[in-house]
């Protein structure tokens, strides 16, 4: 039997945060990928490994998690105050889709680096020492994002001394602002309060009733405090990982989530739907012991914070999560600025699990709606492969 030889595709293989995921220019696809559907995602799933069964994505580039079964489409801008339109596509794991829903805020770090190593940006604009400012649309959400890429003698800056909670290696510093952060422009409450009485199954918590506070800055994402669900807010990715139940209880919450904030119309969608939103759980400050063995000090934070991204609990944390905890913080009254203690606030140090990070938001108060004017974040990138990936010509 003849079988359809494998093909190469011109990607690279990047670190941006605590998040890894392979990048490919727009035209260096397949023409039949080169457009949204069913070919484009049946290619990036061969190309991660999904759907897989055993969940370890061995016959991929995927590294059997959340944050490792990732793809980045990217392109010169058509918008003249763009330098790259950056698409995301989050890869299920043992399933057979590729959720286009939001953003990927970790890899966000890794887009401005690219840009300028591809040819993505103006040549013009890049200084032989300095920084250089990338300006990307995000695709998925229509947002802009702001990269500070540093340049060493014309190129990419990539070695330095910046350190980052959850990755093993210092790295140069990357700036990151996400400007006007809402998601696809909606409300930042899409209910319109601060904190909803979320109705639930009484098996999730007694009652049937939980505090949260719903936004949608960065990406969409459902707050509730730790001890509400039996948490102190200081776990480990063991604590709750291993736990089936707690699973099943926290994506019940995600999806009844989804419903209050208008993302799905039935509890039923949200399992086509997993990368967003996110359910996150908050607590006050406490010390815990990171992932790392590394001590965190109560004094040395001003929250608790745990979050869940593809059903299990993340070993740091998210970008875009990053993004709505610090823009909940910005606002007096929500869950995230009430376990931080109250008041007003424009920035906010958390902790996660492998550690902390400190985020900012300017918030503002327009026409009897929250705005939020940016959320900013250092993080670090790194190129960590680049050359060609290998599929099956027969894949997509």
């Amino acid at each position: 039997m003849a079988h359809v030889p494998q093909i190469r595709i011109p990607a690279t293989y990047m670190r941006g945060g605590t998040s890894k995921g392979v990048f490919f220019r727009l035209d260096d696809l397949p023409e039949a990928a080169r457009k949204p559907g069913e070919a484009r995602d049946r290619l990036l799933m061969r190309v991660i490994g999904s759907p897989d069964p055993y969940q370890k994505q061995i016959d991929g580039m995927g590294g059997a998690t959340s944050s490792t079964s990732k793809t980045v489409i990217l392109s010169k801008s058509e918008s003249p105050d763009h330098d790259v339109d950056y698409l995301f596509g989050q890869v299920a794991i043992d399933k057979a889709f590729v959720d286009w829903s939001g953003n990927c805020g970790n890899l966000s770090a890794a887009v401005g680096p690219f840009a300028v190593a591809n040819g993505l940006v103006d040549s013009a604009r890049i200084p032989d020492n300095g920084v250089v400012e990338v300006r990307i649309w995000q695709v998925n959400i229509g947002k802009t994002i702001v990269c500070q890429v540093p340049i060493t003698n014309g190129e990419v800056q990539e070695t330095g001394d910046f350190e980052l909670d959850g990755v093993t290696f210092p790295a140069a510093e990357v700036p990151v602002a996400f400007k006007d952060p809402a998601d696809g422009g909606g409300a930042i409450f899409p209910t319109g309060n601060l904190v909803d009485e979320l109705e639930v199954p009484a098996d999730v918590v007694e009652g049937g009733t939980l505090k949260a506070t719903l936004i949608n800055a960065g990406i969409p994402t459902v707050f509730v405090n730790a001890d509400e669900i039996g948490y102190t807010g200081a776990e480990l990715q063991e604590a709750i990982n291993g736990d089936a139940e707690a699973l099943a209880r926290f994506e019940t919450i995600r999806a009844h989530g989804a419903v209050k904030m208008g993302l799905i119309k039935d509890v039923a969608e949200a399992a086509s739907r997993q990368h967003t939103p996110k359910v996150a759980f908050v607590a006050p400050p406490a010390s815990y012991s990171a992932s790392s063995g590394k001590a965190v000090e109560a004094e040395s934070i001003d929250l608790l914070v745990r979050a869940l991204s593809m059903g299990k609990l993340h070993h740091a944390m998210m970008g875009t999560a990053a993004v709505a905890i610090a823009s909940a913080a910005a606002i007096e009254g929500t869950l995230v600025n009430l376990a931080a203690g109250g008041g007003k606030r424009n920035a906010v140090t958390f902790g996660h699990p492998s550690g902390t990070l400190r985020v900012g938001a300017a918030a503002s108060l327009v026409d009897g709606r929250w705005v939020i004017d940016e959320a900013v974040m250092s993080r670090s990138a790194r190129v960590l492969m680049e050359g060609f990936v290998r599929i099956p010509g027969d894949s997509f």
